[in-house]
């Protein structure tokens, strides 16, 4: 009976630490969503890890080779337009509509080909579910149309440092100086 006691108290402690936690997230933060995802050296993260950051966010796969070495060519003009200078607020983040073919080894092997080796980048797969759930946050639409490829939503997402949605660019080949500028407001 004592065992039983204490433990439910853990979980009235627990739960309760875990609500104080969250109050502090906007309730339109992408913080809080409870996903985990894995980085290129396996470590796992949840997106309130990234809180305090600008965020700029892509949904990309490795694979690709139509949309996605476009929508990373942008990312990488965006943070170049950015500049270094309070690179500490900032997160270029790529995140896999393929979890199953992206692996650690294919995400590390993407950073190194297309230069992204800074610790501003981080690219992260998740569970198919959590993939899924964030890309309804994101409105990226993705589908798979053939065992290696997909037909996918080319949108960058701008973010503020409590994680709430700042701006949205969708398309390829866009101008990306209003990303740029919505960004820098962030930073402020």
């Amino acid at each position: 009976m004592r065992t039983f006691i204490i433990s439910l108290l853990s979980v009235f402690i627990l739960g309760g630490c875990q609500k104080k936690q969250n109050e502090n997230i906007d309730p339109d933060s992408i913080f809080n969503l409870q996903s985990s995802w894995e980085k290129p050296d396996g470590t796992k993260i949840k997106l309130e890890e990234l809180k305090g950051k600008v965020l700029t966010m892509v949904m990309i796969y490795t694979s690709c080779k139509t949309a996605c070495p476009r929508l990373t060519a942008d990312m990488k003009d965006i943070e170049s337009k950015v500049g270094k200078q309070n690179s500490d607020e900032l997160q270029y983040v790529l995140v896999s509509i393929d979890p199953e073919h992206d692996t650690p080894e294919r995400m590390r092997a993407f950073i190194k080909n297309n230069k992204l080796e800074g610790k501003q980048w981080v690219f992260l797969r998740g569970s198919e579910e959590d993939t899924r759930e964030l890309a309804n946050v994101l409105a990226v639409k993705y589908k798979k149309i053939t065992p290696m490829d997909f037909s996918h939503s080319n949108i960058i997402s701008v973010f503020s440092k409590s994680g709430v949605l700042a701006y949205q660019k969708e398309g390829l080949n866009i101008d990306i100086n209003t990303t740029v500028d919505k960004i820098k407001e962030q930073i402020k």
